[in-house]
């Protein structure tokens, strides 16, 4: 029996992980207090039918001093013996409000007497406990719908007890992924941006490829960040890690961190099992 534990920011994308989770034959229960997760857990154990893999969504519509006890209750299901995992969405502050003013839904935390910035600011507090605990943190700052939609089926849906393994390119002028474990930055290589001719090019396509190639620069930076994943990916699965993120971010997020990014995506992919690939400004 697996349990996935979701949470995360109200507007960050819990409703869209879960129905993702359903879509992918979890049995989903939203809302479900935290002094409740233990009793959950014994029941589906002692009675499971057809499910064989639950989840069920924990957020600050709960009474919010149970959160305290998160770490506890944790620790009980453990020892229990369920398998469980904690997913976490959070998103940009700004993108937020963006998102409550578009679609003009009230946050559970906000009155008359709290704005929504200062509601938004008060439940990072309280959810805190199960930030710090989670085993896998989604940032939707940058993703529309199905993207994320697109994104947990990669990370979640084709588990096989490997370490599901993220290699995604960004641009920093869009900011640095909050949920990657590694950051490269390969903005100090050559740039194809300053060619006219590469330009309209990503870091997908021959020309760039070809132009990147030929760089020694380059191919010095991919083979140490291989060689250095190749030496600690497998202390981060023997430590019991279950998802692990390598960013590589150059300027746009187009050629030079694509490229890269394309490069280790093949060759760890010819190796393990469960590897993801993500373009972030290329989607």
């Amino acid at each position: 029996m697996k349990l996935i534990i979701v949470s995360g920011l109200s507007g960050s994308g819990k409703t869209i992980a879960l129905n993702t989770l359903e879509d992918l034959g979890y049995y989903c229960v939203d809302n479900l207090p935290v002094s409740l997760l233990q009793s959950f857990s014994q029941e589906i154990r002692n009675n499971p039918g057809n499910i064989t893999k639950a989840a069920v969504g924990v957020d600050v519509r709960n009474l919010s001093h149970q959160f305290e006890h998160f770490n506890e209750t944790l620790d009980t299901l453990a020892a229990n013996g369920m398998e469980y995992e904690v997913l976490f969405l959070r998103c940009d502050q700004n993108v937020l409000l963006k998102r409550y003013s578009e679609t003009r839904r009230k946050h559970p935390l906000s009155d008359n007497q709290t704005p929504l910035a200062d509601a938004i600011t008060h439940e990072r507090s309280l959810l805190e406990p199960i930030a710090n605990k989670a085993d896998l943190t989604i940032d939707s700052s940058n993703t529309n719908v199905h993207q994320l939609r697109d994104l947990i089926q990669e990370r979640m849906g084709n588990k096989s007890g490997s370490m599901s393994l993220l290699f995604e390119s960004f641009g920093y002028k869009r900011g640095i992924p909050t949920d990657a474990d590694f950051v490269f930055d390969v903005r100090c290589l050559p740039n194809p941006h300053w060619d006219t001719s590469l330009r309209p090019h990503t870091g997908q396509e021959q020309p760039v490829i070809d132009f990147l190639e030929s760089q020694p620069a380059v191919n010095a930076m991919y083979e140490q960040i291989r060689n250095f994943l190749v030496n600690w990916i497998p202390a981060y699965e023997k430590d019991g890690r279950n998802y692990l993120t390598v960013a590589i971010g150059c300027t746009g997020g187009k050629h030079r961190s694509v490229y890269l990014t394309e490069k280790l995506y093949r060759h760890f992919s010819s190796q393990l099992s469960n590897v993801v690939l993500r373009h972030r400004e290329l989607s």
